[in-house]
């Protein structure tokens, strides 16, 4: 997921990145083929560089701001992304919908909460305002549903032209990454298309695992597995921490 992530990046971008899976693959992609990606975080932090295997686990902590080139606020981050300086958005979610809609806020209804998620955070702010955005997650039937229990993050809302009707024209879903394929969205409908498959994996195993109808294309191509130097990149950015409880704290905060 997080190699697959990272190739999407592309080079002299702006990314607002949530901590965990999106910011590793926008280091991921600084090392390999974009060394002028723009990380932005939620903390108000523009421009860091991060250390490897001491990637932070939340963005109120200093490590997140090594050699950064601007420290600001957080309500000065979310200004620049309403104003349209973000190429892309990138977060996780807990489950997603037919249309892209997110839910990081609760399992069940609000009367009868079964879980209770971490919430929106910043991510409300940056599916809205973020130019091209794009989730990862792990590819479960609990997590892909017909539609989410709440809308913390909101996708294409009902299909269509809904997400424009309420205001939302500057960004829009554009993919959805995970451990079985890459997602995207139909033109039209806006319902979730599947683009391709991960290295090994099979259309009927991605059909098994999501709790909706997914638009189909002629024929589903599969992703170029890691290469050896991304794998290498990789490890060597998770550190010591690689099998640690920094790396599972990591996989919690993408996951929600």
């Amino acid at each position: 997921m997080t190699v697959a992530g990272s190739r999407l990046l592309a080079d002299h971008r702006v990314v607002f990145a949530g901590v965990g899976i999106p910011l590793l693959a926008s280091v991921l992609a600084q090392q390999l083929h974009a060394p002028h990606l723009t990380i932005v975080l939620e903390g108000g932090i523009v421009a860091p560089r991060m250390i490897p295997g001491k990637l932070p686990i939340s963005t109120n902590e200093m490590r997140a701001a090594h050699c950064a080139q601007m420290l600001t606020g957080i309500v000065d981050v979310f200004h620049y992304a309403q104003r349209g300086f973000f190429d892309y958005g990138f977060v996780g979610a807990a489950q997603i919908d037919v249309y892209g809609n997110i839910n990081t806020s609760m399992i069940g209804d609000s009367d009868r909460t079964r879980v209770r998620l971490p919430g929106s955070g910043g991510a409300n702010d940056i599916v809205s305002s973020c130019r091209d955005i794009m989730v990862v997650t792990k590819h479960e039937l609990r997590r892909f549903v017909e539609r989410v229990d709440f809308i913390t993050s909101p996708g294409y809302l009902d299909g269509g032209d809904s997400r424009e009707r309420t205001g939302l024209i500057l960004a829009r879903p554009v993919r959805v990454i995970t451990d079985l394929a890459q997602l995207t969205f139909d033109p039209e409908s806006k319902r979730m298309l599947l683009e391709a498959l991960q290295p090994g994996v099979t259309v009927e195993e991605v059909i098994r695992k999501t709790g909706f109808e997914l638009m189909m294309p002629d024929s589903v191509p599969e992703l170029s597995p890691p290469t050896t130097r991304e794998v290498e990149l990789l490890r060597a950015l998770e550190g010591d921490a690689g099998e640690g409880p920094e790396t599972a704290e990591r996989e919690r905060v993408a996951s929600s």
